[in-house]
């Protein structure tokens, strides 16, 4: 799960504070039961506005720069004659690549 961003945790405290402050005015509650739902209920109510908040999409360049951080770049391979590439590679085996360690 996502962290939260600034403007889901901004409405789901406003959320809290607000609807918890009208419905004990509302209610002119005064027993120690009816201030815990309230205030339950005011948490539900703030944790379901700070989850439908919409998420930030990732710009398109963003996800292709990460994209392409993790595609190794073609290396480009010298042109080497027919007749000597023949020769040589009849005569040696292929020697291994040594290759940079990622990051």
């Amino acid at each position: 799960m996502p962290r939260p961003t600034a403007a889901q945790l901004a409405y789901g405290s406003c959320t809290v504070i607000f609807s918890t402050l009208a419905m004990l005015l509302l209610s002119q509650t005064s027993s120690s039961l009816g201030i815990v739902l309230i205030t339950l209920s005011a948490l539900a109510l703030g944790l379901l506005v700070a989850m439908t908040v919409p998420m930030p999409k990732p710009s398109p360049s963003a996800t292709a720069a990460v994209v392409r951080e993790r595609v190794p770049a073609r290396r480009e391979t010298a042109s080497v004659p027919v007749s000597l590439s023949a020769s040589v590679s009849a005569s040696s085996a292929p020697e291994p690549v040594r290759e940079p360690a990622g990051p």
